[in-house]
């Protein structure tokens, strides 16, 4: 079967990296097929979310929601992980010896093929698989000797390994001979020790062999491969992304023999088990990688069917609650690629409305509130100032009569946090606001007093850290911070696994003399303990934990003062990705241009990642294989001859239903564009607007200057003030083409070629840009439906070039 479909029954998307897979292809009903589509139906609109469509037999009843004697139970639900890619099986051409990619069994057909295979000691084809058993007599299955490794390689799925079962000794191999013994490449798995070992031997040995402790999701797929001099031995989790396990200098035999593939199984003693490996020479091309909506079971007569639809990322994407200000969302996330592990304990932004009494955690479980508290007579403590700017929230304000007598807020941060805190390094971050020193920001203690920390301003408005761990005086530690009692907003971080303090993003302390903390419970801020009460605003305030220091990781969420203004695109789509807990974001291209503040909250995660794409004139779309986003700058489409086409095919080659379209749906020729904070400015193409009349359109970019809004204003008038006439959709068969890999290979953003068109298009050939596209998979079947833009939009200008060095012909001012 050329489909090949995974499910990750109990997976959880957002992890994909944990998911086991499971092959229900042989439930795939093959004459309807797998309809997959993907991306925008022009360069103009925004991709929309992939999806995927496949009926399933179910007279099993594996399929049905709820039912306790599945074999998937109790994951078959709403969710659920689903995969779907391509296993393209290469013909053999030519004559002996052969690539050995072309070596290809899909083991479906039930009976070994002798003209391919030797067999002996109960290898057989079992349930679409190759299945050896694991006894003390040797199972093997051995090819024909007529192929090369040379500039080849050749692939297998794992899909079943032998338990231990009580032997003394127990091995399955997967070799690859050269024709002198003992020389050979070896994938072997020992069931007693769950090692997988790569080795390159000499004489039956490889002292530089690798052992891997075996994973099947990490090592579901194996290959053995030689380019450029060297051979490699790869696994990989789906056989398309790949992972070097062992390499080495081809040895000289690869590029001499013939060599033989064979894959053998034994056991000394022990319960006999088996171990079956399938898809292989299978060169897999991932379609569609998401989450299944339902699976709703239809009957007819005594049969059962369940036809699913599934929906890539962008799903999971869109009902995710709004982002908080950018500020917030730093507070409530991490950048993990630091390898540290944090998370925030309690988050008190003390945003609440005016007239509110308490102050409310936004993260974690079983935290108290934290209430305006009275100490002495006189003060106020009022909610629904104006708080950090570029955040849109608000902040409390506190008025003491004196430094002892006013309102404070205090809360119970509960057991979970005690017990936390005792395991994991403390790091507490707040903004702060205040023109009266010798106060206190902050305070925690445990439940004796016995551990305490304290974060205040000295006489002097510097920040100082004050701690004890055997509930006798406070010891105070100076930092070298400036005056922050300035009446301004400041940023304070304190790490107490390295002792260290950070003001406004930079660190203004060595390693102080400080106790941790432990066992933290209440929480007070504004004051300490009824003495020393703020005066002025305090927000933010957060504690985490993590298992190492992570306080220079805080700090730099200082820039959430500005909503990060003016960092490159490519690095606030990191960021905005993160905040939606995505663990990847591939980014293609290097235009980046600086983006303005996004800092307030209320939009989701999609509308701001929507609004760098339009601003850059990018593309964001889904991954198909994987749980991630992927982002091109605009650049990535520039001069499609210089940066090459992914195929070519001939007019012929193409189904039915090429039209040619040239009408006024991409035409503008008058834009008003403008910028947060900036001037709004008009850019118009008089000779377009004489011949066919005024197409307005408004931009709202997030620029930073505004010559950049005027840039990029005269981009889009000078590509669609008089857009040429285009292709818009190509329809191919494509499983009957030779360049059938490589139409598989065009994703959004790719560009390829139809030459030898008809004698009434106006040029020989056209050069097209993939928007997205619609695919059907059928047996022996895999049509295509590219939507497409025409490449020559992008066309930019370089000076002297000979195809694109003529500006307003052959191309255009860029920015």
């Amino acid at each position: 079967m050329p489909i090949l479909v995974e499910m990750g029954w109990g997976g959880l998307v957002q992890y994909p990296w944990s998911i086991t897979w499971t092959d229900i292809t042989d439930r795939v009903d093959q004459v309807q097929g797998v309809t997959v589509t993907r991306g925008a139906s022009d360069e103009l609109s925004e991709t929309q979310p992939g999806t995927a469509t496949l009926t399933l037999d179910n007279q099993d009843g594996w399929l049905t929601p709820g039912n306790p004697n599945s074999g998937y139970s109790p994951y078959v639900r709403r969710n659920a992980p689903i995969r779907v890619s391509i296993a393209h099986y290469p013909e053999r051409t030519g004559s002996a010896p052969y690539p050995l990619e072309q070596l290809v069994d899909d083991f479906d057909d039930g009976a070994v093929d002798t003209a391919k295979w030797t067999a002996v000691g109960g290898s057989t084809e079992t349930d679409g698989r190759l299945r050896q058993p694991m006894t003390s007599t040797v199972a093997r299955l051995t090819s024909v000797r007529e192929w090369s490794l040379a500039g080849s390689q050749l692939t297998v799925k794992l899909c079943t390994v032998p338990a231990a079962g009580g032997s003394s000794s127990a091995s399955a191999s997967w070799y690859v001979y050269s024709t002198t013994s003992g020389t050979r490449l070896r994938w072997s798995y020992n069931p007693l020790t769950n090692t997988l070992r790569a080795a390159i031997e000499v004489g039956g040995t490889d002292a530089s062999g690798v052992n891997l402790t075996y994973s099947p999701i990490d090592h579901a797929w194996l290959r053995v491969r030689e380019t450029s001099g060297v051979v490699y031995m790869e696994t990989s989790p789906d056989g398309w992304d790949w992972t070097v396990r062992r390499s080495a200098a081809t040895p000289s035999w690869v590029t001499t023999d013939q060599v033989q593939v064979e894959f053998a199984a034994t056991r000394s003693g022990g319960t006999p088990d088996y171990i079956e490996w399938d898809y292989l020479g299978a060169q897999i091309r991932p379609r569609f990688w998401g989450m299944v909506n339902e699976f709703p079971v239809e009957w007819e007569g005594l049969t059962s069917s369940v036809t699913i639809s599934a929906t890539d990322l962008f799903k999971r994407l869109n009902r995710l609650p709004e982002l908080r200000s950018m500020l917030g969302m730093e507070v409530l996330t991490i950048d993990t690629t630091t390898g540290a592990y944090s998370f925030p304990a309690a988050y008190f932004p003390l945003s609440e409305p005016a007239a509110s009494s308490s102050a409310g955690s936004i993260a974690g479980a079983g935290i108290g509130a934290l209430a305006s508290t009275q100490v002495s007579v006189g003060g106020t403590l009022e909610f629904g100032g104006e708080g950090v700017s570029e955040t849109g929230e608000s902040a409390p304000t506190f008025t003491p009569a004196s430094a002892s007598a006013g309102r404070y807020l205090v809360g119970d941060l509960g057991p979970q946090t005690a017990a936390d805190s005792t395991t994991w390094a403390t790091h507490v971050q707040a903004w702060i606001k205040t023109s009266t020193a010798g106060r206190a920001i902050l305070g925690i203690h445990d439940a004796t007093l016995d551990h305490q920390l304290v974060l205040a301003l000295s006489a002097t408005g510097i920040l100082t850290v004050e701690t004890t761990q055997d509930g006798g005086a406070l010891t105070v530690a100076t930092t070298t911070s400036a005056n922050l009692a300035d009446g301004a907003w400041h940023h304070v971080v304190y790490d107490s696994a390295f002792s260290r303090a950070y003001v406004d993003g930079a660190s203004v302390s060595g390693v102080l003399v400080a106790e941790s903390m432990q066992d933290a419970r209440t929480l007070y801020v504004g004051g300490y303990r009824s003495a020393r009460l703020w005066s002025g605003q305090i927000a933010h305030v957060s504690i985490h934990l993590a298992n190492t220091g992570v306080g220079s990781v805080y700090a730099t969420s200082y820039d959430a003062i500005t909503g990060f203004a003016g960092e490159s695109a490519d690095l606030r789509v990191e960021r905005l990705a993160r905040y939606a807990g995505l663990p990847s974001v591939t980014l293609h291209g290097s235009t980046h241009d600086p983006i303005a503040s996004q800092g307030p909250g209320g939009s989701s995660v999609v509308a701001r990642l929507r609004e760098v794409e339009s601003t850059e004139s990018g593309r964001l779309y889904a991954e198909r294989d994987y749980y991630g986003l992927a982002y091109q700058s605009r650049d990535v489409r520039f001069n499609p001859d210089i940066v090459g086409e992914t195929f070519a095919l001939s007019y012929a080659d193409l189904e039915p239903g090429v039209e040619l379209a040239d009408d006024d749906q991409k035409l503008v020729n008058e834009i008003q564009a403008s910028r947060p904070g900036g001037a709004t400015q008009t850019v118009n193409a008089p000779s377009s607007i004489l011949a066919f009349g005024t197409y307005p359109k408004q931009l709202n970019l997030l620029k930073t200057t505004d010559n950049a809004v005027t840039d990029a204003a005269y981009w889009a008038v000078l590509r669609y003030a008089n857009p040429e006439p285009e292709i818009r959709e190509v329809p191919i068969e494509a499983y009957t083409l030779p360049e059938y890999l490589d139409i598989l290979d065009a994703d959004i953003g790719s560009y390829f070629t139809v030459y030898d068109l008809p004698v009434q298009a106006p040029t020989v050939d056209a050069r097209m840009t993939v928007e997205g596209y619609a695919e059907t998979i059928r047996e022996q079947s895999h049509v295509i439906q590219f939507r497409t833009s025409s490449a020559s939009q992008d066309s930019v200008w370089v000076i002297g070039d000979p195809v694109y060095g003529v500006l307003g012909v052959t191309s255009r001012l860029s920015y």
